[in-house]
């Protein structure tokens, strides 16, 4: 293997489009893109045209192709699969979060890591965010002085962040396809889950849990990591209207510290709001997310402090450098120099396990006679 990584992209969708193809062909240096699946005709008619790259129907055609590495950007329920498959013919994964709906998962994709000895990386890109690294310096070894973390998002979707890009899409995706990716995700997510949900928790668990918060859950995961502390309990747990919505209450350092999470899907609104908030004894560490599509725009990070009873507030940049190619050259500099996996197997079943174990709180206050 060179240091010039054969690559291809599984999945030509949206953040495909946005970000992993245009990212990967601008770091010409590591990596040498040679193609992309999806199983539209007009998006690779659309991606050859605009990029000038090879296009396959069929995801699985690229292992046969000789590649060092593979991005998996197709949709949620063919994530484990995918990766799964590519390990076992040598290919390095860098995969899209949801790595996958359940525990067990991850742990078959662990093994399937260690057997063929290869990396795997999950696309969790806040943990690149330069504003977001200065925050773990922020607040390491800070657990004793933890009270609480607030976690708030809403957003109206990508339309309102993409609307300036040249985007391909179109309904000729095979009818039999989509059901098969719907099927999957239903039996995926009652595999995860243990139960059979109701609609709205399926469908909030799939959407607004592991779609959405799931960067929230990962990106504090790290923090907690940083202070010294661990995950709690979940002592409450709602996902609303429709599944459009989800919340989540984590109790940490047995009862002293609080952690809340609300996420909100609001496509009338075209404003898109996500913060992080973390209290300790003597200060409030604060990061506020741009939509994650305006590549370049820095996350702001705000630390609150009163020495001697004056309010200061301090506002921390760490350059502009962009978190989705960031984990691209991290994804690189693995493969190629054994660097430490910063997104690994273990971080996203940790993520899963808690997503699960909210959405069965959240069944409960649906139906709190249901045993789960």
């Amino acid at each position: 293997m060179t240091d010039r990584l054969k690559v291809g992209v599984a999945g030509g969708g949206l953040i495909s489009q946005v970000e992993h193809i245009p990212n990967l062909l601008a770091l010409n240096r590591q990596f040498d893109l040679r193609v992309v699946s999806d199983p539209s005709p007009t998006v690779r008619g659309g991606l050859s045209d605009r990029f000038g790259i090879s296009t396959v129907a069929n995801a699985s055609e690229l292992l046969g192709l000789g590649l060092d590495a593979i991005v998996i950007a197709a949709p949620d329920p063919w994530h484990a699969e995918l990766a799964t498959s590519a390990m076992d013919a040598g290919i390095n994964v860098f995969c899209e979060k949801p790595l996958c709906y359940g525990v067990a998962e991850a742990d078959a994709l662990s093994k399937a890591e260690a057997r063929n000895q290869v990396v795997l990386q999950i696309g969790y890109m806040k943990r690149f965010d330069p504003s977001y690294e200065a925050a773990l310096e922020l607040v390491a070894g800070k657990a004793d002085q933890l009270r609480y973390i607030s976690v708030e998002v809403h957003d109206p979707d990508a339309g309102p962040f993409v609307g300036h890009h040249t985007l391909f899409s179109a309904p000729d995706v095979p009818s039999d396809l989509i059901a098969a990716t719907s099927q999957r995700r239903r039996w995926q997510v009652e595999a995860a889950l243990g139960y059979t949900p109701s609609e709205t928790v399926f469908r909030g668990f799939a959407s607004s849990y592991c779609s959405a918060l799931v960067h929230d859950v990962n990106a504090v995961h790290g923090l907690l990591d940083a202070m010294g502390a661990s995950g709690g309990p979940v002592t409450g747990a709602a996902l609303f209207a429709g599944g459009t919505g989800g919340q989540a209450t984590v109790s940490l350092r047995g009862g002293l510290a609080l952690w809340t999470m609300t996420h909100l899907e609001m496509p009338a609104v075209t404003d898109y709001a996500e913060r992080i908030e973390l209290y300790f004894d003597d200060e409030i560490v604060e990061l506020v997310f741009p939509a994650p599509y305006l590549n370049h725009h820095p996350t702001r990070l705000t630390v609150s402090r009163s020495p001697d009873g004056r309010l200061e507030k301090t506002t921390i940049r760490n350059g502009f450098a962009e978190a989705f190619v960031r984990e691209l050259e991290g994804f690189w500099s693995a493969i190629v120099n054994g660097t430490t996996v910063r997104n690994r197997i273990a971080h996203a079943a940790r993520d899963q396990d808690l997503l699960v174990r909210m959405a069965r709180q959240a069944e409960r206050s649906i139906e709190p006679d249901r045993l789960i």
